[in-house]
């Protein structure tokens, strides 16, 4: 019995240890995916944020993010339970079809664009083309690069989470009276 019982604690010992793997492993595996930006599509790159950087002084937007920043967080959400909400939530519903939304959406006809997303001050996603994978993008480089006041672009090209499009992510800070009150972020077709 003795032996029973210590087998049965290595076996959890070693499920447990692999399950503690994979998350590790699944974040390598996106940058095998990832590629350098070729000098064809680095032009574009610095093309577009330009363009952002207007984007993200219409006046639509910084409306829409000063409401935002004003009104907080949605109450009880995170990256979780955004997760589990389906496109057609009226949650969902109600970013994609809001002013700045429809706006997104009007910029991503332009087929170098595969998605436009605008965060509140903490990084909430407040406004989008398309439903983005993650509620709080606060800590992530498109976020936090553009919050330091400039455009910003990933050093290299890979698929969008959101789209699966092989893209580079590019953001702008959105500025009321010089200040940065959040973000507007693109993704760049790469093809």
């Amino acid at each position: 019995m003795n032996h029973t019982l210590v087998a049965k604690k290595q076996s959890v010992s070693i499920l447990l240890a692999a399950l503690l793997a994979v998350p590790a492993v699944g974040l390598l595996v996106p940058a095998a995916f990832a590629d350098p930006i070729t000098p064809e599509v680095h032009a574009k790159v610095d093309k577009y944020k330009k363009t952002i950087v207007t984007w993200a002084a219409d006046p639509t937007i910084v409306q829409a993010v000063k409401e935002a920043n004003a009104k907080g967080p949605i109450a009880g959400m995170n990256n979780a339970k955004w997760d589990e909400l389906d496109e057609k939530d009226p949650v969902v519903q109600a970013m994609l079809n809001s002013p700045a939304g429809k706006l997104g959406r009007k910029w991503e006809e332009d087929k170098n664009i595969n998605k436009v997303t605008v965060w509140d001050e903490k990084g909430n996603v407040i406004a989008g083309s398309v439903k983005t994978l993650i509620y709080n993008a606060g800590s992530r480089p498109a976020f936090t690069g553009a919050m330091k006041g400039q455009a910003w672009s990933a050093p290299e090209a890979k698929p969008d989470p959101a789209t699966q499009k092989k893209s580079v992510n590019i953001s702008a800070p959105v500025l009321d009276g010089g200040k940065t009150i959040g973000v507007i972020n693109a993704a760049v077709n790469a093809d």
